[in-house]
């Protein structure tokens, strides 16, 4: 260890036995409601995180830990790790060991110091993380895993918080209490984020409008961000008077102090259901993690009065003011969690780690027969009968029957699936009255009621954390992004949260949910790049995650129940992109053929299960002749103008065939090889950008795994889309195919 991680150790038994600390708390325990032992206890719980973090710069130099992002300075959370019950979901930042070990004695048979030693030493047999990485995590202890968090858990806090009243009012079996309420804790840095920023203004947004939210935000204020100081008052003057947020602060050197002033915070959260924000005033020694060195841009004379303010001293001034422990029993108690921590640890340098890709991977997809076996509660999927289905389709009776679009066939959909699962919640802007900006959940809310069809604030962040949190409390969220660009206003919510949990939590977390986003190009009259964004490459690479296109209104139908089950069943993530320019598209080969529309057909479980799997979609429209002369892999709109360009082509005594992808993650690589095993021309047709398309991937693909395979693409430009017309300039046309088409066969 370097001198200062010496001193910060050492410092502690020298100053006890000299009697040199600081002033004892302003409160006697008995104000708090503590007993003596408790008072010890949580003592313990400071002097254990204390030793693990130390010990971790030990094992860190001697090759044997791979994380020194410590909680030295922030002991104090050990006061809200008693005051808040164990089943009340925590959302932790990294400096929340006392939290940890504190809340771990809530539960007989925790071994919190080796579970966390494990952690540190990347053991596949850390119960968490399987060694994946060092999080601070426990399905028993309800606290989802987080890895170096900077505020991107605090929108799925707002949307658990949310969820808990929400399971009561819907009658839901949910995974937490009725009466439970929601912990998150960050930095005073991360307060300053975008994503902390958006998640407590939505939170006081709801709380304004008396929505219940039982959710307490913990702001550990220890005055610098890595090597940037916060402005003195700034945490206080930002959020002390906001709407709809009670604010409360503590000294959170002072263990008394902060044990209740985090009882009132918890009193309010679950008795009045509003969100709090309780500010905690500490300090943080040892620098940012192992590897900073605080001298180079701290003075020595401000890190030592920082030490000086060591949380350890200011508890065992009140224990020994207040006669609870004498000063020799509180060294023998802190050398003895020394020794105790150097046993288990010298004992877990030993234990397995991961040592295939296959070992690592195996959790990014959760299995399904252990996604049942894992669920506390299953949700409901009721049958619904014909009476029942008149009733929920009598404003459509009329229309039935008869061939619809896309846009019409997903409303259809959505309000089958919303009836048979009770735990279906659609959110996102405008999805209520007025039914989206392209009607597709139009009078889902007059059927299901404005629990069920949520109207957000304009705040992606805010919408997919809301849905996280939801598929926390055992929801099944079916968020809407109003157009593909305005993810990547929000797309760590998906990357950093809902795709890795299973990951880091080794399966035993999910957060399943199906996220509808409006996207894609062509849109006529209607354009500009936030509009008509034609890139997807945000999610090809995210692993774990699903990724499905619908073009035409029955596959969309067969998709989004397949999304819905592949969430419900599976845990999974599903993108469902759903391209604008064919919502309200009827016809294909001339106006009034009606050839892009298609009936619908009441749900059967089986049926559409096996129909949506089938990943590639051969539609040669070549009669009996099975000797096409060129392939077309395409999806989306590209699908829409290849099949005007077969048409075409076979007027000319062309035939070729179309295979739409459907499913553009993962790809369906031994569909797409058979689909093009007999035919030697192959184009690609990809209405996104040539640069990071799914293009690529397929050519890739075929180059690497066939043989005799003349392969082309036709792409949109490396280009931003412009205005009207001008929009098709950059994007592939029909025209383009026959021509490429033609070159091709020459």
């Amino acid at each position: 260890m370097s001198d200062r991680n010496s001193h910060v150790k050492q410092h502690i038994i020298a100053r006890v036995k000299n009697g040199d600390l600081p002033p004892s708390s302003q409160w006697h325990h008995e104000d708090a409601a503590l007993s003596k032992q408790e008072c010890i206890d949580l003592f313990e719980s400071q002097v254990i995180s204390r030793h693990l973090d130390l010990h971790s710069r030990v094992m860190q130099k001697q090759g044997q830990s791979f994380y020194t992002i410590g909680s030295a300075g922030h002991e104090g959370n050990a006061a809200y790790g008693k005051a808040f019950r164990y089943t009340d979901m925590a959302f932790l930042h990294y400096r929340s060991g006392a939290f940890f070990v504190q809340r771990a004695k809530q539960v007989p048979g925790e071994t919190t110091i080796y579970d966390m030693l494990l952690s540190f030493a990347a053991s596949s047999d850390d119960p968490i993380s399987g060694g994946r990485h060092k999080v601070l995590g426990s399905k028993t202890l309800f606290v989802p895993p987080q890895t170096s968090t900077i505020a991107s858990h605090l929108p799925k806090a707002v949307g658990t918080a949310f969820s808990i009243q929400l399971a009561k009012n819907l009658n839901v079996e949910s995974t937490l209490p009725n009466d439970g309420v929601v912990v998150c804790n960050f930095g005073d840095a991360s307060s300053n984020h975008s994503t902390a920023q958006g998640a407590i203004n939505a939170a006081a947004w709801a709380a304004y409008q008396n929505i219940r939210l039982p959710l307490v935000f913990i702001c550990e204020d220890n005055g610098i961000g890595i090597s940037t100081p916060t402005p003195s008052g700034w945490i206080h003057a930002n959020f002390a008077h906001r709407a709809g947020l009670i604010y409360i602060s503590c000294n959170g050197l002072d263990i008394l102090d902060t044990y209740i002033a985090s009882q009132r915070a918890e009193k309010i959260a679950r008795e009045k259901q509003k969100p709090v924000f309780l500010h905690v005033r500490l300090v943080r020694l040892l620098g940012h993690a192992g590897s900073d060195t605080e001298s180079s841009y701290r003075k020595k004379e401000a890190i030592e009065e920082t030490e000086n303010n060591d949380p350890l001293l200011h508890t065992a001034s009140m224990l020994i003011d207040q006669g609870l422990m004498a000063p020799g029993a509180i060294c023998d108690l802190y050398v003895s969690i020394d020794l105790r921590v150097q046993q288990v640890a010298a004992e877990v340098i030993s234990k397995p780690k991961l040592d295939s890709a296959k070992a690592i991977m195996q959790s990014i997809m959760p299995k399904p027969t252990e996604v049942l076996k894992n669920k506390q509660k299953v949700a409901r999927i009721a049958q619904i009968g014909k009476a029942q289905r008149d009733i929920l389709f009598q404003h459509e009776k009329h229309n039935l029957g008869k061939k619809q679009h896309l846009a019409k066939l997903l409303n259809w959909t959505l309000l089958d699936l919303m009836a048979q699962h009770n735990n279906i919640i659609l959110c996102g802007e405008d999805v209520g009255k007025k039914g989206g900006v392209y009607s597709v959940t139009t009078k889902l809310i007059d059927k299901f009621g404005s629990k069920r069809v949520i109207n957000t604030l304009l705040d992606e962040q805010s919408i997919l954390g809301l849905s996280i949190g939801l598929a926390h409390n055992n929801f099944l969220p079916i968020p809407e992004i109003q157009f593909l660009a305005y993810v990547h206003n929000a797309e760590d919510q998906i990357r950093g949260e809902a795709a890795t949990l299973p990951f880091f939590s080794n399966g035993q977390y999910t957060n399943p949910m199906v996220i509808r986003i409006a996207g894609l190009a062509y849109q006529k009259g209607f354009g500009g790049h936030f509009h008509n964004d034609n890139s997807f490459a945000v999610f090809r690479d995210i692993p774990g995650l699903v990724i499905a296109c619908p073009s035409n209104a029955k596959d969309a139908v067969l998709l989004l129940r397949e999304a819905v089950r592949l969430a419900n069943e599976e845990s999974r993530v599903v993108i469902f992109i759903e391209p604008i320019a064919l919502y309200m598209q009827k016809d294909l080969l001339s106006a009034g053929d009606g050839l892009w529309t298609h009936e619908y057909h009441a749900p059967n479980a089986q049926q559409d299960k096996k129909q949506a799997q089938g990943l590639a979609i051969h539609a040669s429209h070549a009669g009996e002749d099975k000797n096409e002369a060129l392939s077309i892999i395409t999806y989306g709109n590209g699908y829409y103008l290849s099949m005007q360009a077969q048409a075409r082509l076979r007027d000319r005594g062309i035939n070729i065939r179309v295979i739409d992808l459907r499913w553009l993650a993962p790809l369906d690589e031994i569909g797409i090889i058979t689909a093009v095993k007999n035919t030697v021309n192959v184009l690609i047709v990809d209405e996104c950008r040539q640069t990071a398309s799914i293009s690529e991937a397929v050519v890739t693909l075929l180059q690497e795994q066939t043989e005799g395979h003349k392969l082309s693409r036709i792409c949109a430009q490396d280009s931003f889309i412009p205005l009207g017309k001008a929009a098709y300039e950059v994007l592939p046309s029909c025209e383009q195919i026959i021509d490429k088409v033609l070159v091709e066969l020459e």
